[in-house]
């Protein structure tokens, strides 16, 4: 009965959403659409309020969907990123009783069976699962993460409701594989309710960093873990966002950022493997032994690979914006895959260029604090509503974006918080430079083996030419 009440809710938010616009653009063509131009943004803010309130009260998988829709500021109206910036992904305890047989249920015993002590009190809840402090038989300080109950058959449904409602916003916004959303989102679920495989992901990660003893990540108990619940070493630390605390162990969070920031790179452009959740909750910080910056990384569920498509991509960007050559970003922004197959790739390189243009006459020394009459000149498009929609057709949604747009919009807001003025891609220069190097020679490479290839297959060069074999 339950999930039927949740399935209504959640219709009812997205027909009224939905219904508010069909509204309007009846009202549109019947009083034309200078005389409608003003209300357009009432009805974006007046929806991206009802969404906020929806998603509050229907909780779990819309909690986490309304955080992805906001840093989307590409694919919505800028009202939805403002109201829906709000969210935080955590939810009230469930009470001790349900966890109990959640875990009786996963291992076969009551937690005070597997485990010496175990707090009944949870120490962090999120839309998924929670998690409780405990002590092994062998004196082991652990964290127990335990999903919910019903937790899959509670995504089933959203999932349902989420397809139909993207199928009805391509009639509004008509982005090419906005599917993908949708698709990238069940993805990013099944993997974060699968706690096995966060373990793997855990053990994975941790050995991409065994030479760096500043950035650390719990130990796995494969005996006390399931698909379901998943035991780990108990790590300290404070809250990597509380500036005060950082201060307090004499530690400076400019530092703290640089460090973050380093980590994303390394994940993101030499491991190719990297955090896709990296908000405030999932890392922690530490001082090391020599007064050093340690990073303690957590939450590592929806861990994703990142293509070779999408890296060399982001290298052209970064590049031509080092350089100032708008050919490399054009060529990265196509090289991602943004470019949808039948659309206008001369409207789209002409939006990227004056984006660009603009961009590098900006002087943007604060990153947590852009004015806005930079915001402003940032966001005008400087096109037509018919070149717009035009413009909206040609582009596609890439394979796999969807994970590293959200974790790379993520984090350096995050930095930006810490460090207001760090330049994120100073810090990463070094990483870039290195990859740009690493890719040059496997090109040169490349070329060397094709022409040595061509030379043995030359008459010159072939030892089974008649003549050589004379």
């Amino acid at each position: 009965m339950w999930a039927v009440i949740r399935l209504i809710r959640a219709i009812w938010l997205f027909g009224r959403i939905f219904s508010s616009y069909i509204l309007q653009l009846t009202l549109q063509r019947v009083l034309g659409q200078k005389r409608m131009k003003a209300r357009w943004a009432k009805v974006h803010r007046s929806n991206a309020k009802r969404m906020y309130k929806g998603f509050v009260r229907l909780r779990g998988v819309y909690i986490k969907l309304g955080q992805i829709l906001s840093i989307m500021g590409s694919f919505l109206p800028k009202a939805y990123g403002e109201e829906l910036e709000g969210l935080q992904d955590e939810v009230p305890h469930r009470p001790y009783q349900e966890i109990r047989k959640a875990i009786i249920k996963a291992l076969g015993k009551d937690p005070k069976e597997l485990f010496k002590e175990f707090n009944t009190t949870a120490i962090a809840a999120a839309s998924l699962g929670q998690v409780h402090q405990a002590t092994t038989h062998e004196g082991d300080k652990v964290a127990v993460k335990i999903l919910y109950p019903n937790v899959a058959t509670i995504i089933k449904i959203d999932l349902r409701v989420l397809s139909w409602a993207l199928r009805v916003y391509r009639w509004f916004v008509p982005i090419r594989q906005i599917e993908r959303v949708h698709e990238q989102l069940k993805d990013m679920l099944e993997r974060e309710t699968d706690l096995a495989h966060e373990a793997e992901c855990l053990v994975r990660m941790s050995a991409n960093f065994d030479n760096d003893p500043d950035v650390l990540f719990p130990e796995v108990y494969p005996e006390l873990s399931c698909a379901t619940v998943l035991t780990m070493s108990f790590m300290d630390g404070k809250k990597i966002s509380n500036s005060e605390e950082i201060l307090a162990m004499d530690l400076s969070p400019d530092d703290v950022a640089e460090k973050l920031v380093q980590v994303f790179y390394k994940q993101l452009f030499f491991d190719r493997f990297f955090h896709a959740d990296p908000h405030p909750g999932n890392f922690f910080v530490q001082r090391g032994p020599e007064g050093q910056v340690r990073i303690v990384v957590l939450d590592l569920g929806s861990a994703s690979n990142v293509s070779e498509a999408l890296v060399h991509g982001m290298l052209d960007i970064l590049s031509g914006v080092m350089t100032g050559q708008d050919d490399l970003v054009v060529k990265g922004i196509e090289g991602m895959g943004f470019l949808a197959e039948d659309g206008d790739q001369e409207l789209l390189e002409k939006a990227v260029r004056m984006y660009f243009e603009k961009l590098m006459s900006l002087d943007i020394k604060d990153f947590s604090k852009i004015s806005p009459d930079i915001a402003k000149k940032l966001q005008d498009p400087n096109f037509k509503r018919d070149q717009l929609r035009e413009l909206m057709k040609s582009v596609e949604y890439p394979q796999d974006w969807f994970f590293v747009e959200r974790a790379v919009v993520i984090l350096f807001g995050l930095s930006a918080q810490l460090a207001p003025t760090l330049n994120t891609v100073r810090v990463g220069f070094p990483y870039i430079m290195q990859v740009f190097a690493d890719r040059n020679a496997a090109k040169a490479k490349a070329k060397a083996a094709e022409q040595a290839l061509q030379e043995d297959e030359s008459p010159e060069g072939n030892s089974s030419s008649p003549q050589a074999t004379v």
